[in-house]
């Protein structure tokens, strides 16, 4: 369990306060890592971001798009949706799991750097074999071990903030966040403005993923588990190992996490295939506005992750902020379905990044005060991971039955902006449950 803050949140609300005041009474880690450790924490998270990003934007939609198909377009958005949705499933049961083995892993070698280092493998060996797929089948069961790979090596990464770090968790989480953004404008932008084909691009990833996962893991520092600790010599019983799963305030995160992720992902997810259908863009033109596009969401979700990251650290206000950020991000997609064209995107790129960005800060450093075990951060913090990957990778599939079912993709920006308030209202049941039980 995560110990309580290092400092008074002095000008915290009640709800917030609360919050933080029950963190866990376990001493938090003394560590203040310095520019080194969040260079090659960046690089992880920079990898992480841009090989599960970049095939879920461009390299997939282009692989299984159908123009010419009898049944038109939809085709190949409901077979993205269903590729797509099979690596979220696959991922949700790797991520908890490859965290729950590091945390009992023991060795020279450390507890988080070998499943580190085995994600990021797996990842780009499963990028090659998608790289060469061919139909919706073989691109489905690569693309499950890019997305198993990712999230092995998302959980061990993530556990180093609860791991090492005490004042600086909304810090870390900003590069989460910023490395995500940043990520899908390295990819896309590598492929669309080098002129790489499908194949090429697939393999560039897989190159990209190993040399930075690897290097990361082997940089930073992986201390051994603290065998000393009572509850590590003292067997304990199913309740306690299944705690994250009976703690209501993270199951609510969770949720919401989830929530706010799918509202996200149908906001983003499709853009491609909207600029092509939805805005009659020229096949060109339309991987040219995208890239524009990505990188005014990028600019916006850096600036926002480390302004609010760091705020966040200073004044204890996570939940507020965490809220906020889902609601503005929930315009954004709502603005979209008011007023469909290339211009009123452009303002909402700008939107969701400050939107997202926020959240996905914010709501990672909220995540590791409300751990419900020390002893099980790692998978804790892998169903963290996860739900906010599963909803990046369901939200397509979500989004092409709206867009099936309508013919356009009106009601995909509606759902996408009411889900994201819904998420972000959720977080308010943290603090209202906490406050009212003291």
């Amino acid at each position: 369990m995560i110990g309580s803050p290092a400092r008074p949140l002095g000008a915290a609300s009640t709800k917030e306060s609360s919050v933080t005041a029950s963190s866990f009474s376990r001493a938090r880690p003394p560590r203040r890592a310095g520019a080194r450790w969040f260079t090659f924490f960046t690089l992880a998270w920079l990898g992480i971001w841009t090989v599960q990003l970049t095939p879920l934007q461009l390299l997939i939609p282009l692989q299984l798009d159908t123009p010419d198909d009898a049944s038109g377009w939809v085709t190949g958005i409901v077979s993205s949706g269903l590729v797509l949705a099979a690596g979220g499933l696959a991922g949700v049961i790797a991520g908890p799991l490859a965290g729950g083995f590091s945390d009992r892993t023991r060795g020279s070698t450390g507890r988080r750097r070998p499943w580190a280092i085995a994600g990021s493998v797996l990842a780009a060996l499963s990028l090659v074999a998608i790289a060469f797929a061919t139909g919706p089948w073989s691109v489905g069961a690569a693309w499950v071990g890019v997305s198993v790979g990712v999230a092995v090596a998302s959980a061990a990464f993530t556990a180093l903030i609860a791991d090492q770090l005490a004042d600086q968790r909304g810090a870390a989480s900003a590069a989460v966040a910023s490395a995500q953004a940043v990520g899908i404008v390295v990819g896309v932008g590598v492929i669309v403005l080098l002129g790489l084909g499908v194949v090429t691009g697939y393999l560039a990833l897989a190159g990209f993923v190993l040399a930075t996962g690897v290097a990361a893991a082997l940089a930073l520092p992986d201390p051994p588990a603290p065998a000393a600790s009572a509850l590590a010599r003292e067997p304990r019983t199913l309740a306690e190992r299944l705690s994250a799963f009976h703690d209501r305030d993270f199951g609510w995160l969770l949720w919401g996490r989830l929530t706010v992720n799918v509202g996200n992902a149908l906001g983003t997810g499709l853009l491609l295939f909207f600029l092509l259908y939805g805005l009659r863009r020229d096949p060109g033109g339309a991987e040219d506005d995208l890239l524009l596009l990505i990188v005014v969401y990028t600019v916006f979700v850096v600036i926002a992750s480390i302004g609010a990251g760091r705020l966040s650290d200073r004044s204890g206000h996570r939940i507020r902020l965490t809220v906020g950020s889902a609601l503005v991000q929930g315009a954004a997609s709502l603005l979209i379905a008011a007023l469909p064209s290339f211009e009123t995107t452009l303002v909402a790129a700008a939107l969701l990044g400050v939107g997202y960005g926020a959240y996905m800060s914010v709501g990672l450093a909220l995540a590791t005060d409300l751990l419900p075990s020390a002893e099980d951060s790692a998978r804790d913090l892998g169903l963290v991971n996860v739900s906010a990957a599963l909803g990046q990778l369901i939200g397509p599939l979500l989004g092409a039955g709206l867009v099936a079912l309508v013919g356009g993709f009106w009601l995909l920006f509606v759902a996408g902006g009411m889900l994201s308030i819904v998420g972000g209202l959720m977080t308010l049941a943290i603090g209202a449950r906490r406050a009212s039980a003291r």
